[in-house]
């Protein structure tokens, strides 16, 4: 691509942000960009990724162009402008390839679609980025439009009437593309940006691709009052970001503008009955996660939370960058300037249980992916002060879940509290998929769990935390494992096999960067009988 120098726009400096947030999205807004800050090239006016040798990042540089024009300090607007310039510079603008209208994963890579450099979805290119980036400069124009030059506002504007034809071109099923109405956070993304910039160019057809797309995404929802991307404490929080600009910047008579306040309300309503407050984390099981304690990885719903009830009371640890998948902490700008819109479709009953624990209760709910769920995937959790327990049973046609992920899919997952050092601390297990169907029952301080259509070489594996600094380092039987008690019963072998995954290796590496100890429970070689096993729980 050709790159474009451009004078030096002249733009109205302000004194000081451009809008007063609340405390706690104010707050959420400066760490942030304290973070960013740290990271910030700005002779390239791009964000360094933080995970490889001095190499940038488009995604998140456009999060930060947007905290930029927020924050509006000193030299703020003028390193967004040459921030959004370059993410447009960048904008790949062959109509014949498959990521026509995709912006550059970084600026250093090579031109995907090569022999040296073949085109990979989600790897060499990720069209989940036109959403991602999209809906980033939505938010610049929309809030920040007036401390933006006006070329750049065209420039914006025609990049995003690309970026959403580009997005027509996803069809799932074909070029290994999987966007489709049920993969939630990116259609909600896809509807958003097509029906706002469909709009604002006069493109008929774009702004009827995001109703279209709004009202299958609507119409899947209104099946169980959910999304069918159910319950990610990462994904949930894109999802939400979504449907806030669909609530704000779409017609009240379009499809999302009319009905993304619900499925903001409903959706709290679910976090807030799968809180649990003295825990800070969001019960499982989780469609997909990348991690298994909010306290020890940064997701985006934290972000969220901690924008409603402050830093203090959200999930995070109180050093927020030293935990997992940090990089996330880079989507807190667009949090933070949505929060106090987003927050009046909340009840305060949802925000209450960000605090407060209330009474142990039984939450079921269901979801489904049309393309992949047999019958509709049916969720039973269990919340009390020091236990949670939730799992899912589903029949698909995948192994994996709906993101056919097994890394990212829980299907069962436990939480207890334990003390550590005289500090609260979040044990945790979850259910490696191994079938592609389970039938699981939840209830109080019990877990009954059968795989139907599998033999005598099934097996259950349990990732299980590990035991700190202070717990025992040689684990042989649940008696090992830190502040909870385990009584197995059920058709399988009563002892399980262990293993150890660790930072320097075991029997496997990290899972999502955390240490785990594998329980493996087996048929008897030649048992008929239908693979189950029963787990009975107490927090010692």
């Amino acid at each position: 691509m050709k790159s474009t120098v451009y004078l030096k726009a002249t733009i109205s400096l302000l004194a000081s942000c451009t809008y007063a947030y609340s405390e706690y999205a104010s707050d959420l807004l400066t760490q942030s960009m304290t973070f960013m800050d740290s990271v910030y090239d700005a002779k390239a006016g791009y964000l360094y990724n933080i995970y490889y040798a001095l190499q940038h990042e488009t995604r998140s540089s456009s999060w930060y162009a947007a905290g930029l024009l927020a924050r509006n300090e000193k030299d703020d607007c003028e390193q967004a402008v040459k921030i959004l310039n370059n993410i447009i510079d960048g904008q790949f603008l062959n109509a014949s390839e498959q990521w026509y209208g995709d912006y550059q994963t970084y600026p250093e890579e090579a031109y995907p679609g090569t022999e040296v450099y073949p085109a990979v979805i989600y790897n060499t290119w990720d069209p989940n980025w036109r959403g991602f980036i999209g809906t980033a400069m939505i938010v610049c124009y929309e809030e920040f439009g007036h401390l933006l030059p006006g070329d750049l506002k065209e420039r914006m504007v025609k990049s995003l009437h690309l970026d959403a034809i580009g997005d027509t071109y996803r069809v799932f099923g074909v070029d290994d593309d999987n966007l489709a109405p049920f993969y939630s956070n990116a259609a909600l993304m896809k509807a958003a940006v097509s029906g706002w910039v469909g709009r604002k160019v006069g493109d008929a057809n774009i702004t009827a691709e995001g109703e279209t797309w709004s009202q299958e995404i609507v119409d899947l929802f209104n099946q169980n009052d959910t999304l069918a991307e159910l319950n990610s404490p990462t994904y949930f929080g894109v999802s939400l970001f979504a449907l806030t600009l669909g609530a704000k910047y779409l017609p009240a008579d379009s499809v999302l503008g009319s009905h993304a306040p619900r499925m903001i309300g409903e959706t709290w309503e679910l976090v807030g009955d799968l809180y649990n407050a003295n825990m800070k984390n969001i019960a499982g099981p989780w469609d997909r996660s990348y991690g298994y304690d909010l306290n020890r990885y940064l997701a985006i719903m934290s972000l969220w939370i901690w924008s409603f009830v402050g830093f203090e009371q959200s999930p995070l640890y109180p050093k927020p960058t030293a935990v997992g998948h940090v990089d996330d902490f880079e989507f807190g700008p667009l949090i933070a300037i949505m929060a106090d819109y987003h927050k009046t479709f909340v009840s305060e009953k949802a925000v209450k249980a960000l605090t407060s624990f209330g009474e142990s209760r039984l939450v079921h709910r269901s979801a489904y992916s049309p393309a992949f769920d047999h019958v509709p995937r049916n969720y039973s959790t269990f919340v009390s002060p020091k236990l949670s327990i939730g799992a899912q049973s589903f029949s698909e046609n995948v192994v994996g879940g709906p993101s056919v992920n097994p890394g990212q899919f829980n299907p069962v997952v436990v939480q207890w509290l334990r003390e550590e050092d005289g500090q609260h601390r979040v044990g945790f297990m979850s259910l490696w998929p191994e079938t592609q169907a389970l039938q699981a029952e939840v209830s109080e301080k019990r877990l009954n769990l059968t795989y139907p259509l599998v033999n005598d070489t099934s097996k259950f594996v349990f990732l299980v935390d590990s035991n700190g600094m202070a717990g025992p380092k040689k684990v042989k039987s649940w008696n090992d494992i830190a502040g909870l008690k385990v009584k197995v019963s059920g058709t399988v072998e009563p002892q399980p096999e262990t293993s150890f995954c660790g930072i320097n290796g075991g029997w496997c590496d990290t899972v999502h960067d955390f240490d785990v100890w594998n329980f493996t429970y087996t048929m008897a070689p030649g048992s008929t009988q239908v693979p189950n096993i029963i787990l009975d729980f107490e927090v010692a």
